[in-house]
């Protein structure tokens, strides 16, 4: 095979702007996706409701993010080698207004006429009989009226600083002289302009008795429009219409100017509320003259109205998913399966310095990785643990066994990240609540977000010490760990437990970070290391030794790794790539890209593990870790990528997992060159693969395996008289159990 001439330029300029897709427009596409699921009839019908209302989400943060950036970029000047922001602003405009409107239209034309078939109806003011009528006006006077301000739009009333995705009411109301002169805030037709803001502390969804359906609700905002006029006495209400205002909402800190970075992140989140108007939702029956008013007042440009056809439907609809009763219009449940080994481990460190653990969650219990924190703070023979936390449920377990674990007085140290975007005020109140506890908090790096997973347990073991680790691509969450799938590592190496001690040592103190045994870390070598690889595998390919790249991650965006898989792609090297997200590569290109494939899954869960397979001539190397191939993963956050070391779990991961995803054709979406998703469909005669429906199965399978082997084992060691368990690790395996 002929060798590549590293000095011969390519056939094609790989720098060139036209060989990468914006993000921006990529993550529409995404998100597309999302709104795709919720289109399609084979979906459980409340699971499509649940996609609009994670759409619906998406597409809020996207705004208040993203959005507002590209208004930013546009204020300054371009950066060289990127699109015009402002060309950028006006087709994300015109893209985002119609994921909007297809979001809106399926559910108001679909989902929810098809859930009137269930016994679900939401009711218009039209529509409500004369006793339905009176027993809401009693509800609006008891509970809705007291939290209600109406503000006057005059010279001494100026349009006020909405909060950032509130819901209010616009209204037209007539003056009650005719004739008199204009000295107010007037429309056109001599209507003065008046709002009135939505409590967002009393439910979105009002419950109102209806003989002919099991769930009958109506907006509040309805219910406020219809009683307007009691707000203002004296006027009459021409027009009442409900809109929503989206701010940019992402913080700007300069850490070095900070004296007190949580106090500084407090101050910049009350300004969040109050960030520069970025989008304006409307219903589209509103008129032209009071769109036109919202409008000026909030300085919306046109590209950014979003006219729904019946409500706004914000992620609110998401509370309507949990409260109903209805299990035949949802997926099957699924709960976590116990991993074999570990469901009836009596000592869970005993196991771990056994052999490695690899977790595939959230088809394996994320339970065990609780009961490994939890373990090491009940412990006498623990001394310290040091763990990472970006982000976490409400009432964490987690957190409480962190505490409880100093409270026992051992050593442990809290990672917690106050900037991850959206969850601030939370980890700004777990920290504090760490810190009372005797936890020692502290908050990484100046200048980097700390968003690598990982654990640390450090055991007095035979008068010596002994670490235990875990690693994920995952974050410390159980709730989400039940929503996302992601893959996280127990070892006891020596190799990686001690570089994951240099680690924190540099995360907490002061010095560079030393050279690391097997842990690759952001921002000193993962770049670095991602381009060897991928020169690794070139040079296998073109001296006709096996070479093969498979990547999963969530985004694919920083240039320099996709000119690189560009590279290996003109040398021959095939490439997989499973981007959930955004993707800024364009597969498939003659000469450039023509040996890639882009795969997206969209299912059930949300795909979030990062995992990264070399072929490496016949000697596969696989990592896992927290980072996407993004410039702030690589540049501008502190991550960790690990090595998975036994060959039994390589095999698992890409046999397993990673050849069923590339084999999954009901909930895969392939990427054209051209920057459009296409979603795939079994062939005629081919077997249909929905590759989480597989894991979901061999979790069962497995569980169930070890039931058995476990019940044969316990039975064994019970007649020979072995199994004699003391009151405490009763009391343990019980709990465990019940976890599980």
């Amino acid at each position: 095979m002929k060798k590549r001439n590293l000095d011969e330029k390519p056939a094609r300029d790989l720098k060139d702007p036209a060989l990468y897709i914006d993000r921006e427009l990529s993550w529409l596409e995404f998100n597309g996706r999302v709104v795709a699921n919720a289109e399609r009839d084979t979906v459980p019908l409340l699971e499509r409701l649940k996609f609009v209302a994670i759409a619906v989400s998406n597409l809020d943060e996207f705004y208040m993010v993203r959005v507002a950036g590209l208004h930013k970029r546009a204020r300054e000047a371009a950066q060289p080698g990127s699109e015009n922001p402002v060309e950028v602003l006006h087709k994300v405009g015109l893209k985002a207004k119609d994921l909007s409107l297809r979001l809106s239209s399926v559910l108001t034309q679909s989902i929810l006429p098809e859930l009137e078939a269930h016994g679900l109806k939401f009711l218009t003011p039209q529509s409500l009989s004369e006793k339905q009528r009176e027993k809401l006006g009693t509800y609006y006077r008891r509970e809705v009226h007291p939290c209600l301000t109406p503000i006057a739009i005059d010279p001494a009333h100026p349009f006020p600083q909405l909060r950032n995705q509130s819901l209010n009411i616009a209204l037209r109301i007539e003056a009650p002289k005719p004739g008199r002169k204009l000295t107010q805030v007037e429309s056109t037709d001599g209507t003065l302009l008046a709002l009135v803001q939505v409590p967002r502390m009393l439910p979105r969804f009002i419950p109102v008795e209806d003989p002919d359906f099991r769930y009958a609700f109506i907006h509040l905002e309805a219910c406020i429009a219809m009683h307007a006029s009691e707000l203002f006495p004296g006027h009459r209400i021409s027009e009442a219409q409900p809109f929503r205002v989206t701010r940019a909402s992402d913080l700007e800190i300069i850490e070095e100017e900070a004296d007190n970075l949580m106090t500084t992140i407090q101050d910049e989140l009350r300004r969040r509320e109050l960030g520069d108007a970025v989008r304006l939702e409307l219903v589209a029956e509103t008129s032209s003259r009071l769109q036109e008013d919202l409008r000026d007042l909030l300085g919306i440009e046109e590209d950014h109205v979003h006219r729904h056809p019946e409500f706004i439907a914000t992620k609110d609809i998401f509370a309507l998913y949990r409260a109903l009763d209805l299990p035949q219009l949802k997926e099957e449940p699924f709960s976590p399966v116990a991993f074999p080994g570990l469901r009836y481990s009596q000592d869970l460190f005993r196991s771990i310095r056994k052999r490695d653990i690899l977790l595939f969650h959230p088809y394996d219990s994320f339970a065990h990785v609780v009961d490994f924190i939890e373990s090491a703070a009940d412990d006498p023979d623990v001394v310290a643990i040091k763990q990472t936390l970006y982000r976490t449920s409400g009432d964490s377990p987690i957190v409480r066994a962190l505490a409880r674990a100093a409270q026992n007085g051992k050593q442990v140290t809290a990672l917690v990240e106050l900037k991850a975007r959206f969850d601030e005020a939370a980890n700004i109140a777990w920290a504090r609540a760490l810190e009372e506890s005797g936890v020692h908090v502290v908050y990484g790096l100046l200048g980097l977000k700390t968003h690598c997973k990982v654990l640390l347990i450090i055991r007095k073991e035979e008068n010596d010490l002994r670490r235990y680790l875990h690693l994920s691509t995952g974050n410390y969450n159980p709730t989400t760990a039940r929503l996302y799938t992601d893959l996280s590592l127990l070892t006891a190496r020596e190799d990686l437990t001690a570089d994951a001690m240099l680690l924190f040592n540099v995360l907490t103190g002061y010095g560079d970070l030393p050279p690391m045994n097997r842990l690759i870390v952001s921002p000193f070598h993962t770049r670095k290391h991602v381009y060897e690889l991928i020169e690794r595998e070139i040079g296998h390919q073109e001296n006709g030794r096996p070479a093969r790249i498979i990547a999963k991650m969530n985004s694919l965006v920083d240039r320099g790794v996709i000119e690189r898989l560009y590279e290996a792609s003109q040398a021959g090297v095939q490439i997989e790539l499973l981007v959930r997200g955004t993707c800024s590569l364009r597969p498939g290109i003659p000469g450039v890209s023509e040996n890639i494939r882009v795969r997206a899954i969209i299912d059930r869960f949300l795909e979030h593990s990062r995992i990264f397979y070399w072929e490496n001539g016949g000697a596969p190397e696989l990592y896992l870790g927290s980072a996407d191939w993004m410039p702030r993963n690589l540049n501008r956050r502190i991550e960790v990528s690990f090595p998975v070391l036994d060959p039994q779990l390589i095999e698992r991961i890409r046999d397993e997992i990673l050849m069923t995803e590339l084999a999954d054709n009901t909930s895969t979406w392939m990427l054209s060159a051209d920057g459009h998703y296409e979603p795939l469909s079994p062939e005629p005669g081919q077997t249909p693969v929905r590759a989480q429906q597989v894991f979901m199965a061999l979790a069962r399978q497995r569980g169930k395996s070890a039931r058995t082997t476990v019940r044969r084992e316990f039975q064994a060691r019970s007649a020979s008289g072995a199994l004699a368990l003391n009151p405490v690790q009763r009391a343990v395996e019980l709990k465990s159990r019940r976890r599980n």
